[in-house]
């Protein structure tokens, strides 16, 4: 229980995290949103480290290191893509993308389901299925160039999350240091190279900044949720961030909601209740 409430409060920041991100994103190039983002996170992180205590150890700084270059790809993939909208189905697209592998690695690496367990996780599955089925009108599909970014970030985040879970249990929040100040370098020097292409504008800092602040978050939460319970429910779980996505975009931006992401918001809640009972 305590994994799947953790998992579901890094899917909520996550979600969160993603929505300001995509705001960010439509203000100012994408490199100069994450610029402030990425930063912002690793501040988070450090912030921590005296009360949870870290570890640098060689696999925690190593998988650390992996996961922070991922996380670059996954930062900057997902921002342009929610920024090319629309965001109700595009962040759907990317978790479906982001849940596959860590479920994958979980039941390779021998992780067992109870009988609960098999009926949630793929209604969980399903549900984010749904709720990235709600294309509705031709006004609301996305394009290739939207979409090759979500998979990407997609593929990024998935990666981002399995090299998490790999780090040593014992490390503390040495992984998720040691992977923002890689991602944030990442991106600075990613920035520098760009610099003379990324235009005059300035980024939104107070928007971009709570999106690493949340973002960092999720990474924290998920972490702990990883090392508290199997990865195949927790990436599962974690994957249904797009809801709050969904939610805010209906809220702030007025992107409709369509049935099918209606049926799918319930079927999550159907399905976190059984993974809830394993």
């Amino acid at each position: 229980m305590i994994a799947l409430l953790l998992a579901l409060g890094s899917s909520l920041a996550y979600g969160c995290a993603d929505f300001l991100g995509g705001l960010g994103a439509r203000k100012a190039h994408v490199l100069r949103t994450v610029m402030v983002a990425a930063p912002a996170s690793l501040a988070v992180e450090l912030l921590l480290w005296p009360v949870l205590g870290a570890s640098f150890g060689p696999a925690a700084v190593g998988w650390g290191a992996a996961s922070g270059v991922a996380s670059a790809a996954a930062f900057a993939l997902l921002y342009r893509s929610l920024a090319i909208g629309p965001m109700n189905v595009l962040s759907p697209v990317t978790a479906l993308v982001s849940a596959a592998l860590p479920v994958g690695v979980g039941l390779v690496q021998g992780e067992h389901l109870t009988a609960v367990g098999l009926v949630g996780l793929p209604l969980a599955l399903a549900a984010v299925v749904l709720v990235s089925a709600g294309h509705g009108a031709g006004s609301s599909r996305p394009s290739r160039t939207a979409l090759l970014p979500a998979f990407g970030a997609g593929a990024a985040i998935a990666l981002q999350l399995v090299f998490l879970h790999q780090a040593p249990s014992d490390s503390g929040v040495a992984p998720l240091i040691v992977g923002r100040a890689v991602s944030s370098s990442v991106t600075l020097a990613a920035a520098g190279l760009m610099h003379r292409r990324l235009g005059p504008e300035r980024p939104a800092y107070a928007v971009s900044a709570a999106a690493g602040v949340l973002d960092s978050v999720a990474n924290l939460l998920f972490l702990l949720a990883a090392r508290s319970g199997d990865l195949t429910v927790v990436a599962v779980i974690t994957a249904l961030y797009p809801a709050g996505t969904v939610l805010l975009a209906r809220g702030v931006l007025a992107e409709r909601i369509h049935r099918g992401q209606l049926v799918g918001l319930g079927t999550a809640a159907v399905a976190v209740g059984l993974l809830a009972l394993t």
